[in-house]
């Protein structure tokens, strides 16, 4: 995961979180982030890779890239704050 070609402005590592944690630890970082911050989620939820594009599409932010990792069962999920 580390060959991303995604500059983060902000990083939530929400590893070992179980559902709904990495999405409302991403949600709380969107909130208090300008428009046009690139965040990373770091998550091991298998489940973030289907909840947090949801949201994002709810709420209007832009899901930039989803990077899997399975030999470890984690994933980076990038975000840009509209």
């Amino acid at each position: 995961m580390s060959n991303t070609t995604y500059e983060p402005d902000e990083t939530v590592d929400a590893r070992g979180a179980t559902c709904p944690g990495p999405l409302m630890d991403l949600i709380g970082k969107v909130k208090e982030s300008d428009p046009g911050t690139v965040i990373e989620l770091r998550t091991s939820d298998s489940g973030s890779k289907t909840d947090v594009p949801e949201w994002l599409d709810e709420a209007g932010h832009d899901l930039l890239g989803i990077e899997d990792d399975e030999d470890e069962s984690e994933w980076d999920i990038y975000v840009e704050v509209t």
